[in-house]
């Protein structure tokens, strides 16, 4: 492998690994941390905060600040995760967030959605902006049309990931080829890659890099409190329950008795609702409620060991890289 791919070329980043946005879980110290080691790092929409916005006029104020911070600590590459409406549709916070981001001159965008906006596409490819865009269920059809619409990157989850779960239950291993073979941009694997032999797989498969999100949540730079990140280590993946569809957890008060009510046949509907309602992650990984929220992670979690710094991470997983 050289340090020179499709990726870096695109991002101009050093290493082709993004650090997934995961909402809550990063901040300007996490991200810049991981932009300054030579990957990518990527603000969620809710970065850096302990509180719920009260509209999309504080959420662009808020952003706004996180993203100054950043740039005061980095001069490399970052991105900002712009979660987009149904086609059709508007939402006041992706406008927030989009025009805001414009403003303070985030040049690289990772869209996701739960099929293509064109409209919203269509305003950073109108801009010149990078555009990385992940559908929540990714399927051929998808990606086609993300890459007809402007697409750079596309990302191909599989359901190995933490996070909100592919509806269709395709494993990282069967969907990422797939994807590969369905359009001419470059496309980054994400679903549990957690260690070097991660990353070696999804290159065999045909990714031209990583896109990693729980394996940096056990970092030093993460906002997550200790106990979350120490649950991720002290876990198996046959510790992990389902408590929807959408979703999976490491074991608490909360996720045991949702997890059971959707064993039992409750509606997965009727389940994410009762997860919204707590406030989802927010509680557990970054209030620190031992018995609230859920801690979302990937299956591969057997595979985490320790916290590293999100720079041992990166030299860690990208070590083919480092050698050459």
């Amino acid at each position: 492998m050289k340090n020179e791919n499709s990726i870096t070329n695109i991002l101009g980043i050093e290493f082709p690994i993004i650090q997934a946005a995961m909402s809550w879980v990063t901040d300007a110290k996490m991200v810049a941390a991981v932009s300054n080691a030579g990957g990518m790092g990527v603000l969620g929409p809710n970065a850096g905060q302990n509180s719920f916005a009260s509209g999309p006029d504080e959420v662009g104020k808020r952003l706004r600040e996180e993203i100054r911070k950043v740039k005061k600590l980095t001069d490399k590459p970052f991105a900002l995760n712009l979660i987009m409406p149904e086609q059709g549709h508007t939402d006041q916070y992706t406008t927030a967030t989009f025009e805001t981001a414009v403003e303070e001159g985030v040049k690289i965008f990772v869209c996701v959605d739960g099929g293509v906006n064109k409209e919203v596409m269509g305003e950073i490819k109108k801009l010149n902006l990078t555009l990385i865009h992940r559908t929540l269920t990714i399927s051929p059809e998808a990606a086609k049309m993300a890459e007809a619409h402007g697409a750079d990157i596309i990302i191909a989850t599989g359901y190995d990931e933490g996070g909100t779960l592919p509806q269709n239950h395709i494993g990282t291993f069967s969907i990422v080829p797939t994807i590969v073979d369905s359009v001419n941009v470059p496309v980054l694997a994400a679903g549990g890659i957690n260690d070097v032999r991660g990353v070696r797989a999804a290159f065999a498969l045909g990714a031209a890099g990583v896109y990693v999100g729980t394996r940096f949540i056990a970092s030093e730079e993460c906002p997550a409190v200790e106990e979350a990140k120490q649950d991720i280590i002290n876990s198996k993946a046959s510790d992990l329950l389902m408590v929807s569809s959408f979703q999976r957890s490491t074991p608490n008060k909360f996720a045991c008795e949702i997890g059971a009510m959707y064993r039992d046949g409750e509606s997965s509907e009727n389940t994410e609702q009762r997860i919204r309602q707590i406030g989802g992650i927010f509680p557990r990984m970054i209030l620190g409620r031992r018995d609230e929220g859920i801690n979302s992670v990937n299956t591969a979690i057997d595979l985490i060991s320790q916290v590293k710094s999100c720079k041992d991470i990166i030299h860690e997983l990208m070590a083919d890289f480092i050698k050459h």
